[in-house]
């Protein structure tokens, strides 16, 4: 799987949102132990979904959504068999991309502690103390400019 090549993209059908539902419910729910419930959490049709697909397998996907003066990144999750090979910093990298496009300089998340320098990379500071989101430990990041 070393030379694979993902399609990135916005997710702009029923199908695609289904994938990108898929990827998440295999990292979050099976994989994490999230609940069904928090996972799907009533926001995604507010949100812009993002998709990552090798040979139009769902490997890879995000959220974002605007609230009030910033833009929140939700959701970045990567299948277990395709970590490792960078997808999820180039899917990252995408979505500021398109966030680079509204002209939104405040970007807000949720990291979980282990993420944080991968965040960090990207230029986010992290905020405070660490909380408890879904039963896992995360920090709140921002960067702003």
């Amino acid at each position: 799987m070393e030379n694979v090549r993902p399609q990135y993209g916005i997710v702009r059908s029923f199908d695609e949102l289904q994938k990108a539902f898929a990827v998440r419910s295999i990292v979050f729910v099976e994989g994490q132990s999230c609940s069904y419930q928090e996972e799907m959490d009533g926001r995604d049709l507010s949100s812009v979904h993002f998709l990552a697909t090798i040979d139009g397998e769902p490997v890879a996907t995000a959220r974002m959504r605007h609230v009030g003066d910033f833009i929140k990144i939700e959701r970045l999750a990567v299948r277990s068999a395709w970590r490792g090979l960078g997808i999820g910093k180039e899917m990252f990298a995408f979505v500021l991309d398109r966030i680079a496009e509204t002209g939104c300089k405040k970007i807000k998340l949720h990291a979980q502690t282990y993420l944080v320098k991968f965040y960090e990379d990207f230029g986010f500071v992290q905020k405070g103390e660490m909380f408890v989101e879904a039963n896992i430990e995360h920090f709140y990041m921002e960067r702003v400019g």
